[in-house]
C-alpha cells in the first residue's frame, strides 16, 4: 500500500460509540456522518413516523444552537448539512472542507446528542411533516413505493409502514413519546461516527470523545423480527396521466451469500440502457419513458423492485413484456457474454463510487452497522468476480418466482378493467 492509498481505522469508545475513518490524503474535503441504528422498523404503531419526526425536530433547536445557527454555521463556510431516515437507520451528515472537521462534528453531535424538544417546535414541525406526507401522496412515482411496502410486508409489520408516518400518528404524537423514543434509541451502542477525507484517525477520535456526549448511556438491546413477504396483486385507481407499475420479488439481504448475484440480476433486468427491460420495453417498442429495477437491501431481507410508468393503453403490455423477460432468464439462464457485461458494469459502478468521499463515508457507516467491520472495495470486487452462471441460475430460481411476486398498479387504471388482468397473472 502506498502513502496515497485510503487507510481505514476503527475505535470503540467507552460509551459504546464506534468511530470509523478512512483517510484520503489528497482530498480537500471531509465527509462526516453520525449514524443512529434506529428507523421505521423499530417503531410501534402508536409511534409510526417518529424516527423521521425526530430527525426533523433535532434541526429546530439544541442546547447551544438555534435552527438558524445550525444551518448557518456549515453554510457560511461553504459546507452542507442534511439528514435522512430509512427503515433501519437515521443518518446526519455534513460535507465540508477538511479545515472544518471539528465544526462538522460539533454541529452533528449537537443534533444527535443535545436536541431540545420544545412543545412549540413540535407543533410547528407537525405542520411541516403533514405537508410532506401530502406532497408524497401527490407524487405518484414516489407514493407507489410506500403503498407497495404496506402490501408486501403487511399493515401490521413496521417494515411496511411509511417512513413519514401517517397524518393521524403525527397529529396525535406527544412530546413525552418523542422524549422516550429519543432516550431509548439514541444510545451510545447504536451510534456510529463515520468520517472520510484528509483526516487523521486520532484527531477524529479525540474530537468524538470530547463532542459526542462522552457520558451517553447504552440502550436496551434491539429486537427486530424478520418480516414475512406477502405476495399480492393490487390496483389503486387515482387521477393521473399514466399508470405507475411496481413489481417486486423477495431478494437477498445484506448478509445473504448471494447478495452479489442479486446486484447482477438487477443490472441485467433494469440497471441501465443496456438492460433487458430497457431494450425490450422502451427501445424496441417505445411503450415507456421510464423503466428500471432497483435492489432494496436490509439486514435480514431484501426486495428487487421493477418500476415503469406507462399510458393506460400500454400498461398491460408493459407488464406482460416484463414477465416475459423474467420467464426467459428463469428458463434459459444468462449467457457468458451477459455475465461478463453486467459483472463489468457493476464493478465499474462500485469503483467509480469509491472515488467519492461522501459515498465512502456512507459505505463505512453501513458496513459497520451490518457487518461490524470494514469491507474494502477490493473485497467487494473479488466477491463479484466469484459470481458464475450457475450461481446466477441458483439465485434466479430461488428468488425470481412469479408465485412470490407483488404487483401494484397506481393511477389511470380503471379497476373493472385492470383487476381481472392482474389477478390472472
Amino acid at each position: 500500500m502506498d502513502a496515497l492509498s485510503p487507510v481505514y481505522h476503527k475505535t470503540l469508545l467507552p460509551n459504546g460509540i464506534r468511530v470509523v475513518t478512512e483517510r484520503h490524503p489528497l482530498s480537500r474535503a471531509v465527509s462526516v456522518g453520525i449514524w443512529v441504528e434506529t428507523g421505521t422498523r423499530d417503531e410501534k404503531l402508536a409511534d409510526a413516523g417518529i424516527s423521521h419526526f425526530v430527525e426533523h425536530l433535532v434541526f429546530k433547536r439544541t442546547k447551544t444552537r438555534t435552527a438558524y445557527q445550525i444551518a448557518r454555521e456549515l453554510e457560511e463556510v461553504g459546507g452542507e448539512i442534511n439528514a435522512y431516515t430509512s427503515r433501519e437507520y437515521t443518518c446526519y451528515f455534513t460535507h465540508a472542507l477538511k479545515d472544518h472537521l471539528e465544526l462538522s462534528l460539533d454541529v452533528l453531535s449537537d443534533l444527535a446528542c443535545r436536541p431540545v424538544f420544545t412543545g412549540s417546535d413540535i407543533e410547528k414541525e407537525k405542520g411541516v411533516v403533514l405537508q410532506e406526507i401530502q406532497m408524497s401522496e401527490d407524487n405518484l412515482e414516489d407514493y407507489i413505493f410506500d403503498l407497495y411496502f404496506q402490501k408486501i410486508y403487511g399493515a401490521t409489520n413496521s417494515m411496511g409502514w411509511p417512513i413519514l408516518g401517517t397524518e393521524q400518528s403525527i397529529e396525535t404524537m406527544k412530546r413525552s413519546q418523542i422524549l422516550d423514543y429519543f432516550k431509548r434509541r439514541y444510545s451510545g451502542d447504536r451510534i456510529i461516527v463515520s468520517v472520510t477525507g484528509a483526516v487523521e484517525h486520532e484527531d477524529v477520535v479525540r474530537l468524538a470523545e470530547k463532542l459526542v456526549k462522552p457520558k451517553l448511556k447504552r440502550g436496551p438491546k434491539a429486537k427486530r423480527k424478520k418480516p414475512r413477504v406477502i405476495p399480492f396483486r393490487h390496483v389503486v385507481e387515482k387521477p393521473s396521466e399514466q399508470v405507475h407499475i411496481l413489481m417486486g420479488f423477495p431478494a437477498a439481504s445484506f448478509k445473504d451469500r448471494m447478495r452479489f448475484e442479486a446486484y447482477i440480476v438487477s443490472a441485467l433486468l433494469g440497471g441501465g440502457m443496456t438492460s433487458k427491460l430497457y431494450q425490450s420495453v422502451r427501445e424496441k417498442r417505445g411503450l415507456v419513458y421510464t423503466i428500471y429495477s432497483q435492489l432494496t437491501t436490509f439486514v435480514d431481507t431484501g426486495l428487487m423492485l421493477i418500476y415503469a410508468g406507462a399510458r393506460t393503453q400500454n400498461a398491460k403490455k408493459v407488464i406482460e413484456l416484463t414477465l416475459e423477460e423474467i420467464a426467459k432468464i428463469r428458463k434459459n439462464g444468462v449467457t457468458d457474454r451477459e455475465l461478463d457485461l453486467f459483472k463489468t458494469q457493476v464493478t465499474g459502478q462500485i469503483l467509480l463510487s469509491s472515488d467519492d468521499i461522501e459515498n465512502r463515508m456512507n459505505s463505512l457507516g453501513v458496513n459497520e452497522m451490518v457487518f461490524g467491520k470494514f469491507r474494502p472495495v477490493e473485497e467487494i470486487i473479488e466477491e463479484i468476480n466469484k459470481v458464475t452462471r450457475k450461481s446466477l441460475d441458483e439465485y434466479i430460481d430461488k428468488y425470481m418466482d412469479p408465485k412470490r411476486m407483488g404487483l401494484l398498479l397506481l393511477g389511470a387504471c380503471p379497476k373493472q378493467d385492470f383487476e381481472p388482468f392482474v389477478k390472472s397473472l
